[in-house]
């Protein structure tokens, strides 16, 4: 039943009368994807994606399905065993490195913190740490992972990952509004891997979850100073969260024109809500001594919930490759901020229809966003911190008094 009172449908129930009811390989109405269309997709990748010889796989959290009024502890668990052995069956000779989702907790979005003694979140983490070094992080990460569900090993030689537990940061946690600077003394963890990694000439990749300006104010401004100290050391930051497929330009504090990094949110599996399932391919540029690994290009593929109805298979869909879709010369911070200018200058135009199409996985068409909604697109592509009004400095003053 995808038309149904609670918030999550297509979980029980057939459709009432003079309704459709949900297609079988999901629905773009309120509703996540079945588990065997995710089995499906995974099979897809393993066996069309080698081509493209991806190494590793980042994936950012967000097991459990959205009926979040009716889940257990022991329900979070099921989700994190189902998906870790679907991956290991598909890609058994893959390394995983994971970041945790706010949906792994319960209830949702509660992470306590050490200084909360009426509850803890021991029963997640332990099992986290797990799940996590089976799929192929080192023992030596078990420790962080018990502490907070963060962490930081080498992916290749020059190459760091930093795997941050953004629900401590995240407004939803009510627990951090008794501290919300940096209650697990991540951020300080942090900037001790970042200083590391610059003093031993090694780039850095940062995973999470919610994006930095999905933050309290207090931690997302002081995230930002660090991105903008050790903006020479971090080649990129990966998120998730939003279901979207969006952008994240950070800038320097002093000269706030000068972009400084890129952080990228991927596109979500699950459709929830009218989008179509996606996954992404990087390429990055980490093949010799002293590489940069900067993302040189990302391709993105999606499964059409449409067709995969009607036809009753699967149906993917390679969807666009940043830089020949957007007519992009590299993917560095500074050929993002032009590409904002270029849409900002003909933001009616074509190209800009584009984004928002790809924003939504092709579930729509530039037709359903209108000036105003375009306007804030590109303001949240320039917005890397909570509460930050900045992004108006780079408006036109013509385009702001458009209504």
């Amino acid at each position: 039943m995808a038309d149904c009172p609670q918030p999550l449908c297509c979980r029980y129930g057939k459709p009432a009368s003079g309704h459709v009811g949900a297609g079988f390989w999901g629905d773009y109405r309120h509703c996540d994807l079945p588990l065997w269309t995710a089995e499906n997709l995974m099979k897809y990748i393993a066996d069309n994606e080698e081509e493209r010889i991806f190494d590793i796989v980042y994936y950012t959290g967000d097991l459990p399905p959205h009926n979040v009024w009716n889940q257990s502890r022991s329900d979070q668990l099921y989700a994190t065993d189902t998906i870790t052995n679907l991956l290991r069956k598909y890609f058994s000779n893959k390394i995983f490195y994971p970041a945790l989702g706010n949906h792994e907790a319960a209830p949702c979005n509660l992470y306590p913190t050490p200084a909360i003694k009426s509850d803890n979140i021991s029963w997640l983490y332990t099992s986290l740490a797990d799940h996590w070094i089976q799929l192929g992080l080192p023992e030596d990460t078990r420790d962080s992972i018990l502490r907070g569900a963060f962490y930081t090993t080498i992916v290749r030689p020059g190459l760091r990952l930093i795997s941050l537990n953004m629900n401590y940061c995240a407004s939803d946690n009510f627990w951090l509004y008794i501290n919300s600077t940096d209650p697990l003394g991540q951020l300080q963890w942090l900037i001790t891997w970042l200083q590391y990694a610059e003093d031993n000439d090694e780039k850095v990749h940062i995973i999470g979850h919610h994006p930095p300006r999905s933050c309290l104010g207090s931690f997302s401004w002081n995230f930002y100073r660090i991105i903008n100290r050790y903006e020479n050391t971090i080649a990129g930051q990966f998120y998730g969260h939003t279901h979207t497929d969006e952008i994240i330009v950070f800038y320097d504090q002093i000269e706030k024109r000068r972009p400084v990094s890129m952080a990228y949110l991927a596109p979500s599996l699950t459709p929830f809500s009218f989008k179509n399932p996606g996954y992404r391919v990087y390429l990055v540029d980490g093949e010799y001594e002293n590489s940069t690994y900067w993302v040189l290009d990302h391709h993105t593929v999606i499964m059409n919930l449409t067709a995969s109805n009607l036809l009753n298979r699967t149906t993917f869909v390679n969807e666009y490759s940043a830089r020949d879709a957007y007519k992009m010369a590299y993917l560095f911070p500074t050929d993002w901020d032009n590409l904002i200018d270029r849409l900002m200058a003909d933001i009616d135009g074509d190209m800009m229809g584009l984004v928002y199409k790809y924003y939504t996985k092709s579930y729509a068409n530039g037709t359903a966003c209108d000036h105003n909604c375009r306007m804030g697109l590109l303001c949240d592509f320039r917005t890397a911190r909570s509460e930050d009004t900045s992004c108006l400095d780079f408006i036109p003053p013509q385009l702001l008094t458009v209504t």
